[in-house]
């Protein structure tokens, strides 16, 4: 006889924990139609206010070694940064004579190898490239230069660009470097290393246009 009292116990139970959920989740919900909850949210990380990025072919100044192998470099280096936009953001990239919300700027100012170790032979075991560039975000309605310098960018730790109107404006770039190694006994190459480098940039810059937490 006790059985049925103790399933009504459970579903009250039960519904008293989902309506307690309720109130939790509901005033979570922002007014833009995305979930937040604590510093979780659905919300995209980057500015909902800005649609369009201009990206004008990158400038190279470096000294290229080997014989040339940073030749080329601005060019692989401004696809692979559109890709990247394209792909990871919600941004689309215009051309250079449509209208656009900002535009994004970028000078390669070194690529250079590094030999770490060689054989008995004297050739080539283990060596390393380093590709740097300066990076200019700025918003083209306002004047206002989104990507504020804070400190040097190394590989993996990308730092957030961002406009804050509290924050005088500053045209200095953002240095942005990729460190790479390769080893030629492997298959390696110079070419396949400055592949990675031209990557990882792309990856630290568009990850750099997120909205910093």
């Amino acid at each position: 006889m006790k059985k049925p009292n103790s399933v009504c116990e459970s579903k009250s139970l039960f519904m008293v924990l989902f309506a307690s959920l309720i109130g939790f989740v509901c005033p979570a919900c922002m007014q833009d139609g995305h979930l937040k909850i604590l510093r979780y949210t659905t919300k995209t990380n980057f500015d909902s206010n800005i649609r369009t990025v201009r990206v004008p072919l990158f400038k190279n100044s470096t000294f290229t070694p080997g014989g040339g192998a940073g030749q080329g470099l601005e060019n692989e280096l401004t696809l692979a940064v559109i890709r990247e936009i394209e792909s990871k953001t919600p941004y689309k990239v215009v051309n250079g004579s449509a209208p656009a919300d900002t535009e994004l700027t970028g000078s390669i100012v070194n690529f250079s190898k590094n030999i770490i170790n060689r054989n008995q032979l004297n050739e080539v075991r283990e060596a390393e490239t380093n590709l740097a560039v300066q990076i200019i975000w700025k918003d083209l309605r306002t004047g206002e230069i989104l990507s504020r310098p804070r400190a040097d960018v190394n590989k993996g730790t990308p730092v957030a660009l961002g406009g804050d109107p509290n924050v005088q404006p500053d045209t200095t770039p953002v240095l942005v470097t990729s460190l790479t190694s390769f080893i030629p006994e492997l298959g390696q190459s110079i070419t396949s290393a400055r592949k990675t480098n031209v990557d990882v940039l792309a990856t630290q810059i568009v990850a750099m246009m997120e909205i910093p937490w």
